[in-house]
């Protein structure tokens, strides 16, 4: 738009993408949120300092702060974004529930005050009747939130919630309402100008969730008919009205079985997944916020609003999805490489090869976004997408999304909100191999092998007359997956392997390049792709395959022979202890050297990513020793706490 732009950044960030990107950049304070992105104070000094007309605030932080806001039009600065009075009303979750029904929204049963303490709490919820949602009035993010379905899940999370609340929000305040069982989150996104002007951009299904927080986002949703889209949009649209609502906003609805729909919340802000609504509308949002935010009427009229094609939004994070479907993980990215080699694929990313993924901030490394004429062309690009998508360094959930994307329930469109727990009731295992699964990953790693084997026989640099020893052709293997052994069979001939194994004879093209973490190859002429994650002289093999890493050990028939002679590692026991799951800081300690703790008591809490996570003892015992207390900065798989 020709808009020169100043990036804000703590000195965590100071290598960032966008502060490379933007045409100034300002340092804003410490890695702290409190320091920096949330330091009011320090922002405006930034404003200040140059000359900035205008702040976008972004998805999160102070983009829903009406006290910023205030600060911003005081200076003669304009908010992008929406009025303190629209931001108050719907930031509120007691609030934006009376103006919601006040506005002819449809809202859910639930308590209308302020929750006093967890006694109260309890009171609440049994007159309510579980099960029943305890959430934060200021929250956002599926922070501050818990489901409670007895008196102690009630107790628990109104105190776990509240210390979320006050950690993430500076405000403490809980609110109850029923919960609805096997419900769809469903979003309608509005467009308000400051002429009274407003119209809705269709729907996003956002039902795949783990601990409040969206993991796959499609737009449209497979389950509305166009009644209820319509009915649902024209009540968003009422709502903005009544607000006097300006920019961009999303109007969350708790959706039932019977298409029946009841408000949620309304996020006055950008929302992480607007980029699914722009495929399928053509609409550029942050575009649309600049121009209402100059005091542009909208161009749009709700007949210029299309539905044009499917788009799936895959939340790529820096999590480890075997660990209650996503624990956070930090690192330092040494290999990045984004799909964009894929049609219909956008990468919306704030990284690059190289970054480093810390515990101070949003586990996301990336919104991957996929597009389609059809559902399943969505689906199938998000594949070639996940599958073609290096990263290195850290714990990534993408074998997860990948599994999902292809679980049945998924392609038929029969999801909620407790998708992932009914799916894998057992939690994630990663991708379950079937028989030709197995022969794919095998013949690769057979072929991986044999091309090392090939490239050691070749030197480079050497003189002409230097005896030329023969490459090998044919390769005599045992390869181990799963711990099964298989003995294969293979032999290079022109620009392919023929791999056998037991009756089986696979035809492997050698587009094989060592050096790229791609394998991108045809098995018996269909095409594949693999990665391979790494690779050394013991004949161990990392191969990711749809998603999930596995590994596999080829040996030499030789060399298998005298491993069998080696002695084995013995296996070290930690059912005596308490490890950290992921990286993060300690917020409470609960139990003392001596205290005797019955299984399945909380022993610590661990704060990462502003989630509170309460660590319990796998059995009863004694405490022997306690590593840690209140404050201090632990790594994945430290040790806690010791039993006798």
């Amino acid at each position: 738009m020709g808009i020169k732009t100043v990036a804000v950044y703590s000195i965590a960030d100071n290598n960032a993408r966008h502060v490379r990107m933007a045409d100034e950049a300002v340092c804003i304070g410490p890695a702290a949120t409190k320091d920096s992105y949330l330091n009011i104070d320090h922002i405006m000094l930034a404003v200040t300092k140059t000359g900035s007309q205008a702040v976008h605030p972004g998805y999160g932080f102070l983009s829903e702060n009406a006290v910023f806001v205030e600060k911003l039009e005081a200076a003669g600065i304009s908010f992008i974004g929406p009025s303190v009075e629209a931001i108050n009303g719907m930031g509120d979750k007691l609030e934006s529930k009376r103006l919601a029904q006040a506005a002819g929204v449809n809202t859910i049963p639930g308590f209308d005050g302020i929750v006093n303490d967890a006694d109260h709490c309890v009171q609440i919820a049994r007159e309510i009747s579980y099960p029943v949602m305890i959430k934060a009035s200021a929250g956002g993010g599926g922070k501050g939130m818990r489901i409670a379905r007895n008196d102690d899940d009630a107790r628990d999370g109104f105190r776990l919630a509240s210390q979320e609340a006050a950690s993430s929000f500076g405000d403490d305040r809980i609110l109850v309402e029923k919960f609805i069982d096997k419900p769809r989150h469903i979003e309608i996104q509005v467009l308000g100008d400051k002429h009274g002007n407003a119209v809705y951009l269709n729907e996003r299904e956002c039902s795949i969730q783990r601990r409040n927080q969206k993991v796959i986002e499609e737009a449209p949703s497979v389950f509305l008919n166009e009644g209820t889209r319509k009915a649902m949009g024209e009540q968003a649209v009422s709502l903005c009205k009544r607000l006097g609502y300006y920019s961009a906003g999303t109007v969350e609805f708790l959706v039932d079985s019977e298409q029946k729909f009841y408000f949620l919340e309304m996020n006055t802000r950008l929302q992480v997944e607007h980029p699914v609504t722009e495929y399928i509308t053509g609409v550029d949002l942050v575009h649309q916020m600049i121009r209402i935010a100059k005091g542009h009427p909208l161009l749009l009229t709700q007949k210029d609003i299309p539905i044009k094609g499917w788009a799936i939004e895959s939340r790529v994070y820096s999590e480890d999805p075997y660990k209650n479907f996503g624990l956070p993980s930090i690192g330092r990215l040494y290999k990045y490489i984004e799909p964009l080699h894929v049609p219909n694929v956008r990468c919306d990313s704030g990284i690059d090869e190289g970054s480093e993924i810390s515990i101070y901030y949003d586990p996301m490394i990336c919104k991957l976004v996929c597009y389609g004429n059809t559902r399943n062309d969505a689906i199938n690009t998000s594949l070639e997408a996940l599958d073609s998508y290096v990263i290195r360094g850290v714990t990534h959930n993408i074998p997860l999304l990948r599994d999902i994307l292809t679980e049945t329930n998924f392609i038929e469109g029969n999801i909620s909100t407790n998708y992932l727990s009914e799916v894998y009731p057992d939690g994630f295992k990663g991708r379950q191999l079937n028989s030709t699964d197995k022969q794919h990953i095998l013949a690769i790693a057979a072929c991986v092998f044999s091309k090392m084997d090939m490239r050691s026989y070749t030197f480079l640099n050497e003189r002409p007359s230097t005896a030329k020893r023969k490459e090998p052709a044919e390769w005599t293997l045992v390869i181990s997956l799963f711990d099964e052994e298989l003995q294969c069979d293979v032999k290079k001939v022109g620009n392919k392997f023929h791999v056998h194994m037991k009756t089986d004879t696979l035809s492997v093209e050698d587009h094989i390049n060592l050096s790229s973490p791609l394998i991108q190859t045809n098995i018996n002429g269909k095409p594949i792709v693999m990665q391979l994650v790494s690779k050394d002289a013991s004949g161990k093999l990392q191969i990711v395959y749809q998603g999930t890493t596995f590994t596999i050990f080829v040996l030499s028939d030789k060399a298998s022979k005298f491993l069998k002679m080696m002695p084995e590692k013995p296996t070290v026991d930690v059912s005596k202890v308490v490890l950290s799951p992921m990286p993060g800081m300690v917020k409470s300690v609960s139990c003392e050297v001596g205290d005797t703790m019955a299984e399945g008591q909380e022993v610590c809490i661990i704060e990462a990513m502003k989630m509170q996570n309460s660590l319990v003892a796998g059995a009863s015992g004694k405490v022997k020793a306690v590593h840690v207390k209140a404050g201090d900065t632990v790594g994945e798989d430290d040790v806690l706490i010791e039993f006798e």
